[in-house]
């Protein structure tokens, strides 16, 4: 059987790995809200010996002040252990320009920083003819802004962006991201941007490997990333050749993960950051084409996928078992995928996937 399907693991999730690539938002967080459960199970991981890196997309703060927003939620780390796509989206400018280049940086003061420190210079009108241009999401972004980016990159600026996740959760809802924002300055300018720094490029957890090793480095292996969203947290795991946890909790939904191209196929799938001190059934196929994970199976026949549980139950579950049903089901739709079946012409379970006690 060929594909990339789920994994188990008969022991929790921080025995098996020995460092935690949290995203935020959407998975630590939404906006200034804690996410339901999150603390929990950072503090429950790192009671169990896992380390914890915060890796975000979002480069609009300082790590401190990201750091201080996790301790105002009972946890306790080092402000070295967040890693923005500012930072690595300054190192990614140092690779492709000289040292003094100018750039117009769309982005916040943290950004702004970190292209200084990584030996250019920062601009603020497209008047002073930069040679670069990098884009960012930041709460105070304006017409002006996105207007600038485009004439210096008509003018011959290369263009570039710390990430291009479209959307991104905040305290009310899910509102336009980066990637989002890009949009109008592609249609204006005509331009793609030539390099993201951010997920779904892998430099991001490379970095944060780098930057928490201490007398050996942390191996991929060892090293489990873990976000809500398919397109950019899980597939930058499959780009870097690592495993990854998706959660439940920000954009991913249980017809996203059903239907998810290979790139976009986590390792693990959980409620939440509890998944962390959790253990995860193994789905595995049976010889009567059933996936089965734990007391749920799942199968596709006569257009559709079909839930069974052990005791009889059907797909009238509580969340625990929910969760379980939804790992099977995944399975069985990856399979058929595989095999050339188009999904959106199968009709999808439904789950009822409430917080599991």
């Amino acid at each position: 059987m060929n594909g990339v399907y789920l994994k188990g693991s008969a022991q929790p999730l921080a025995q098996a790995y020995s460092l935690a690539l949290l995203d935020l938002d959407g998975v630590v967080y939404r906006g200034s809200n804690p996410v339901e459960h999150a603390a929990e199970g950072i503090a429950q991981a790192s009671a169990a010996g896992m380390r914890m890196a915060y890796t975000t997309n979002n480069p609009s703060r300082y790590p401190s002040v990201v750091a201080d927003q996790l301790r105002s939620f009972g946890l306790e780390l080092d402000d070295q252990q967040v890693i923005t796509s500012g930072i690595v989206g300054a190192r990614m400018l140092r690779e492709h320009l000289e040292a003094g280049s100018k750039v117009l940086v769309i982005g916040s003061d943290h950004l702004r920083d970190e292209v200084r420190a990584n030996g250019m210079q920062v601009v603020e009108s497209n008047k002073d003819r930069p040679q670069a241009v990098i884009q960012s999401w930041y709460p105070d972004l304006t017409l002006k802004d996105l207007a600038e980016a485009s004439y210096a990159i008509e003018h011959g600026a290369q263009y570039f962006v710390t990430n291009k996740d479209l959307t991104i959760p905040r305290e009310d809802g899910i509102a336009p991201g980066n990637g989002a924002m890009q949009l109008p300055v592609i249609a204006a300018s005509g331009q793609e941007p030539q390099d993201s720094a951010g997920k779904p490029e892998p430099a991001i957890y490379d970095e944060a490997r780098r930057r928490l090793a201490q007398d050996e480095p942390i191996s991929k292996a060892d090293s489990l990333p873990v976000g809500d969203r398919l397109d950019t947290d899980i597939e930058a795991a499959y780009k870097g050749g690592y495993d990854s946890m998706v959660v439940l909790t920000g954009v991913a939904d249980p017809t996203a993960l059903m239907q998810a191209k290979v790139q976009w196929r986590p390792t693990y799938i959980a409620l939440d950051l509890r998944g962390l001190v959790q253990p995860h059934p193994q789905p595995v196929l049976a010889p009567n084409g059933r996936w089965v994970c734990g007391s749920c199976s799942a199968q596709l026949e006569n257009g559709q996928v079909s839930l069974s549980a052990h005791d009889g139950q059907g797909s009238d579950l509580d969340p625990k078992r929910q969760i379980d049903a939804l790992r099977a089901a995944v399975c069985a739709c990856w399979q058929a995928a595989d095999g050339g079946l188009d999904l959106s012409e199968i009709q999808l379970p439904s789950f009822r996937l409430g917080s599991a006690q």
